[in-house]
């Protein structure tokens, strides 16, 4: 995906919740001729990982997995601190959310839906999904960041869910956006 015209510069966002009572969840429900079923990666498998990764992220300009090789991706996906949460409808790979757990705080460092997915209400059902696997698992605080390039709903269901800003930086786009 091209850049926008008017994406001159990167506009990140961090957001975070430090309490449980702060999650405003919105699970979709399971209806006729659509089941939604969340499922933990338990083995590592770099090739289904990229899949996720590209299929999410391409249109959102994701680049940083894709300039790691095979082996620098492996390392992250076996360390016990990151975990893999896939959203499957009707059997199918939907979207995923990456959870990286440290300490007591706990990073949605990856989100997202394949595009046929989005506009369904999934996005939100996959995020509450995330938070509240942080908080069951004994997140004291649970963070994440947006950006410009993200989905133009993005900060809207972070925000929704219960996320406060904490931290906004602007910096000139990045060449590996390009």
């Amino acid at each position: 995906m091209a850049l926008r015209a008017t994406e001159l510069n990167l506009i990140t966002t961090y957001l975070h919740m430090t309490d449980p009572s702060q999650f405003r969840p919105a699970f979709a429900r399971t209806t006729p001729g659509r089941t939604l079923m969340l499922s933990q990666m338990k083995a590592i498998d770099v090739g289904f990982y990229r899949f996720l990764y590209n299929s999410v992220g391409e249109q959102w300009c994701w680049r940083d997995r894709r300039l790691m090789s095979d082996r620098e991706l492996r390392t992250i996906l076996a360390n016990p601190c990151t975990s893999v949460h896939v959203l499957y409808v009707n059997g199918v790979p939907a979207g995923y959310a990456e959870l990286s757990a440290r300490g007591r705080e706990t990073e949605i460092a990856y989100f997202g839906l394949r595009p046929q997915y989005i506009g369904q209400g999934l996005g939100k059902h996959l995020l509450s999904c995330a938070i509240a696997r942080a908080w069951d698992d004994g997140a004291e605080r649970i963070w994440l960041h947006t950006c410009n390039l993200d989905s133009p709903h993005a900060l809207s269901n972070y925000l929704k869910r219960g996320f406060q800003i904490y931290d906004v930086r602007e910096e000139p786009m990045p060449e590996r956006y390009a």
